[in-house]
């Protein structure tokens, strides 16, 4: 069954993607997960906690991405090519290699503290 999924980039995270899923008149249920494992399940089996990425077996154009948590398990289809262009994109936008050029360290450390005292 189809399902609508936003991809998300933002270098506030620039290690991480987005996947929103919408989820009927609920909402959006949100995944953050690693921008490499998005790349690295491209083309090979990657992942080995709650997010699973890896080429169909049977069809090179699909890419498999499998989600789990205590409340469930789900399995999705997608472009590859639709993946990897948005991969493109977001190298176009901060350079792999170059992700902690665009992270703040001491305000992140004060964000935890902040919130670790609340």
């Amino acid at each position: 069954m189809p399902v609508q999924v936003e991809l998300r980039y933002d270098t506030k995270d620039p290690y991480a993607v987005v996947a929103a899923f919408r989820t009927g008149r609920a909402g959006w249920v949100e995944w953050v997960y690693a921008r490499d494992l998005l790349a690295d399940g491209l083309i090979a089996d990657a992942g080995d906690g709650d997010v699973r990425i890896r080429p169909a077996a049977d069809d090179p154009e699909v890419v498999v991405i499998e989600l789990s948590s205590p409340s469930g398990h789900a399995m999705f289809e997608a472009s590859a090519q639709e993946l990897a262009d948005f991969l493109d994109r977001t190298y176009d936008v901060v350079v792999p290699g170059n992700e902690h050029l665009w992270v703040d360290v001491d305000e992140a450390l004060t964000h935890l503290i902040s919130t670790d005292l609340t």
